[in-house]
């Protein structure tokens, strides 16, 4: 039998995930490389060029349709490569495997996100395509990102769900971590890969103590996963549930530590980071009581912008209506005032004792909020003392330039706090005084505190 030299046939296109490589002519003359291509390896040439009926004579024939090359390639890997919609529709018909894998892991649907075919892109997908590959992964081993986390370092033997499935509790070198799956579908084109790259570096150096720690993330691989610090007292939702109303003094105390973190992220240079999706199930409780903010943004990209103009759908799984600005629901352009209309409707849920408006269904109160409503304040007035009820009216102004900045919340909410305590140490010394006064009473008006009165009277 005579035996068939293995080439690699040359496509133009190679695999999204191959190292570039040099065409290689390895001193085989291209006419004898022409004459002795077989039927496979003319299916492979034919899927290139887009001959649909040359491809048609070929499996008629009994070519195999997943006949693959010394790359592992196949000709729907070709066809993907090269954006040849009605290649890739007759082969899939005629059996071909969808999810296909080549030498680098690189699937048909992976090299057709790559070179942007889109219109393969939905018929792959339509034939049940899986991005098995993420779009993220790197050609050097040297490019892997500082914060890439090895999949297999995790632990789900005992995982739990944390939040709706969004979160989960896993083991991490020996700590509990929570853990973000991603979707397959979030990623679909260069720009948005290349802006999550950007923002999980950010991620990366961001510290501090009101701000949840981002420990890494999985991105070489599918699912592609955000690794950050577990906090096992639960988020202020659970906490406002048990407790309800809380007095002004924890209320403030809880509202600085929220001020401080979303300051953080405010100043950041060289652009502010915008949360977008503040409100108590994003916040969350570390051991000693204190607040962190969580989940700005991971999952819906972060907005590193001074200003912001989205096409985006008021209602998204996983994000609340009830505490979203009116300028995001008209979809209008915003800026990190958001966040801060979103915080001045937490300050008061935390002294009223309930959500903003929580008899109306959640997505009819940011049709509130766009005709200029606000939470009825329903408290005793005693418990917005100081310029605290004037201070939650300023942050949900209609007008975003007429609302504070973070720094500013801090000042006025440290102001108020002082207040209090000063308050409270006043009401403390007079009784502590007038105790005082009652023990001197006692110890007067009692013979035997007197001097001399142990003495015995003597005639």
């Amino acid at each position: 039998m005579e035996s068939k030299a293995v080439v690699r046939f040359p496509l133009v296109r190679q695999s999204s995930l191959a190292p570039d490589q040099k065409k290689e002519s390895d001193n085989i003359d291209e006419l004898e490389f022409a004459e002795t291509i077989d039927s496979t390896f003319r299916l492979m040439n034919l899927a290139s060029e887009g001959d649909v009926k040359g491809i048609k004579e070929l499996l008629g024939a009994g070519t195999d349709v997943n006949f693959r090359d010394i790359d592992g390639r196949t000709a729907l890997h070709v066809a993907a490569c090269h954006g040849r919609t009605e290649v890739v529709d007759l082969l899939l018909r005629m059996g071909a495997e969808v999810d296909s894998e080549d030498r680098w892991g690189s699937t048909p649907l992976a090299d057709a996100i790559h070179y942007k075919n889109h219109d393969v892109i939905k018929l792959l997908e339509k034939h049940g395509a899986k991005p098995l590959i993420t779009p993220m992964h790197v050609q050097n081993v040297r490019e892997v990102p500082e914060y890439e986390i090895d999949p297999n370092e995790l632990d789900f033997s005992n995982s739990v769900d944390i939040t709706k499935g969004t979160f989960r509790i896993a083991l991490w070198r020996g700590t509990q971590v929570a853990v973000k799956k991603l979707g397959e579908d979030v990623f679909t084109d260069e720009d948005k890969v290349r802006a999550f790259r950007d923002e999980l570096a950010l991620l990366q150096k961001i510290r501090h103590p009101n701000v949840v720690q981002f420990l890494g993330a999985v991105t070489q691989s599918s699912p592609m996963m955000i690794v950050t610090e577990y906090l096992p007292k639960g988020d202020l939702r659970a906490f406002l549930k048990r407790r309800g109303a809380l007095k002004p003094s924890l209320a403030l105390k809880l509202a600085l530590d929220i001020a401080r973190g979303m300051n953080y992220l405010h100043e950041n240079k060289p652009e502010a980071i915008i949360h977008l999706d503040l409100e108590p199930s994003n916040i969350l409780r570390d051991d000693s009581g204190h607040l962190k903010v969580a989940d700005f943004g991971i999952s819906k990209l972060l907005k590193v912008a001074n200003t912001v103009n989205e096409d985006r759908a008021v209602s998204r799984e996983g994000t609340s209506c009830r505490y979203m600005a009116p300028e995001v629901f008209r979809n209008e352009e915003y800026d990190t005032k958001v966040d801060v209309f979103s915080f001045s409707l937490i300050l008061q849920e935390m002294i009223e004792g309930s959500p903003p408006f929580s008899t109306k269904p959640e997505n009819e109160v940011p049709k509130s909020y766009a005709a200029k409503e606000r939470p009825p304040f329903r408290a005793p007035l005693k418990l917005y003392s100081y310029g605290l009820k004037e201070l939650i009216e300023e942050c949900w102004s209609e007008n975003p330039l007429r609302r504070p900045t973070f720094r500013e919340i801090i000042d006025r909410l440290s102001a108020i706090s002082n207040c209090l305590s000063h308050k409270r140490r006043w009401k403390v010394r007079p009784v502590k005084f007038f105790q005082n006064l009652e023990t001197m009473f006692k110890k007067d008006s009692n013979p035997s505190s007197r001097d001399g009165s142990s003495r015995s009277s003597t005639s």
